[in-house]
C-alpha cells in the first residue's frame, strides 16, 4: 500500500475531514476523497461513516488506524536507523504537561535526557488544560489525577495531593483560615481551565463522616497559567489551591506554607499517559523509563 495513502487515511482519521487531510497532503478535496474510496475498495471494508456533519471511523477503520500508525512509525524508525545506525536514539517526542510543573520540574529532566541522547528533540506544550492526545498527536502527557481515557495507559509518576498555600507574610497578615469555609472571605488565586474558573476547592470533612465537601472562593484573582498562580502566591497576593508537587521547592525554602492540611488530604497523583497500542520507538520508551526513575527519586 502506498505510504502517502496511509498518511492521508491517518490524517483524515485525526482531523475528521477528507478536505483537511487532503490540504495537509497537498491534494484537492476531490482527489483525497477518491483516494480513500480506492483504499476502501482495495481492502473491501468501509473505513469511515460519512454524514453531513462529521466523519467517523468504523470499527474496521479503528483497527486499520491502529496497524497503520504502527507501520508508519516502524518505517520512520527504519529510515532513521539507515542513516544513523541501529543503536541510535533520535527523533521528535511530543509532550504535554501542566505549566508550572513543566517549567520547574520537567524541563531539567528533559535536559538531562538530551544530554544522554543529543539526537532527541522535543515539541513541548505547557498547558493546564487537558490535551486530546489523539487529536493533538501527543506522544506523552503528564497530568494530575485519574483521567478517564480508555485509549491511554496511565502510570503513576509521583504521589501528590492538592493543598491550600500562601506566602507566610499573608498568612500572618490575615490570621490564616481556621476552617475551609473561611477561604470564601479571603483573597484567593484561581486557575481558569477550559471548563471555567476552579472556584470550588474540594476537601474532606475531617470527622467520622469523612464527607467530600467543597468551598466556593469569592475574592479571586484569576489566570489560565498555573505558573502565574504560583508566582502570585509567592508575592503574597492570595491563597492558592495547588498540587504539593508543584510547590515542593517553595515549601522547603519557606516561600510558601500550607494551611488546613487536615482537611485537604485527597490524593491526586501525577501520571504519565501514552497511547495504549501504538508502537513506541526507542526514544519514547527510554524517556518513559527515565522519567519514571527521576520522579521516583523525588519521592
Amino acid at each position: 500500500m502506498d505510504s502517502q495513502v496511509i498518511r492521508l487515511f491517518l490524517d483524515a482519521a485525526q482531523l475528521g475531514s477528507f478536505s483537511a487531510a487532503g490540504r495537509k497532503q497537498g491534494m484537492s478535496p476531490a482527489a483525497a476523497s477518491a483516494s480513500i474510496q480506492r483504499l476502501e475498495a482495495s481492502l473491501q471494508v468501509k473505513l469511515f461513516e460519512r454524514t453531513t456533519r462529521q466523519l467517523r471511523l468504523t470499527e474496521e477503520g479503528r483497527l486499520y488506524r491502529h496497524f497503520s500508525e504502527q507501520a508508519m512509525a516502524l518505517m520512520a524508525e527504519a529510515e532513521s536507523s539507515l542513516h544513523a545506525g541501529t543503536d541510535s536514539v533520535r527523533g521528535m517526542v511530543k509532550i504535554s504537561a501542566p505549566s508550572d510543573l513543566g517549567r520547574n520540574v520537567l524541563m531539567p529532566m528533559l535536559d538531562a535526557f538530551r544530554a544522554q541522547y543529543p539526537e532527541v528533540q522535543y515539541a513541548l506544550t505547557l498547558s493546564d488544560n487537558t490535551s486530546n492526545m489523539v487529536q493533538d498527536d501527543i506522544d506523552l502527557a503528564l497530568r494530575y489525577g485519574q483521567l478517564a481515557d480508555s485509549e491511554m495507559v496511565a502510570r503513576v509518576l509521583a504521589p501528590s495531593r492538592r493543598v491550600v498555600c500562601a506566602a507566610p507574610a499573608l498568612i500572618a497578615q490575615t490570621g490564616g483560615p481556621v476552617l475551609p469555609e473561611d477561604l470564601a472571605d479571603l483573597p484567593t488565586l484561581v486557575l481558569v481551565t477550559a471548563l471555567g474558573p476552579m472556584q470550588d476547592w474540594r476537601y474532606c470533612s475531617n470527622d467520622d463522616a469523612d464527607e467530600r465537601l467543597s468551598v466556593r472562593v469569592r475574592r479571586t484573582q484569576q489566570s489560565n497559567d498555573g505558573e502565574i498562580i504560583r508566582k502570585w502566591a509567592i508575592a503574597g497576593q492570595g491563597y492558592a489551591y495547588k498540587s504539593i508537587l508543584d510547590i515542593s521547592d517553595d515549601l522547603r525554602c519557606g516561600r510558601l506554607a500550607t494551611v488546613l492540611d487536615e482537611y485537604f488530604t485527597d490524593s491526586a497523583p501525577l501520571n504519565i499517559l501514552y497511547h495504549r497500542n501504538r508502537y513506541q520507538p526507542p526514544r519514547i520508551a527510554l524517556l518513559i523509563a527515565f522519567l519514571m526513575q527521576r520522579f521516583a527519586d523525588l519521592a
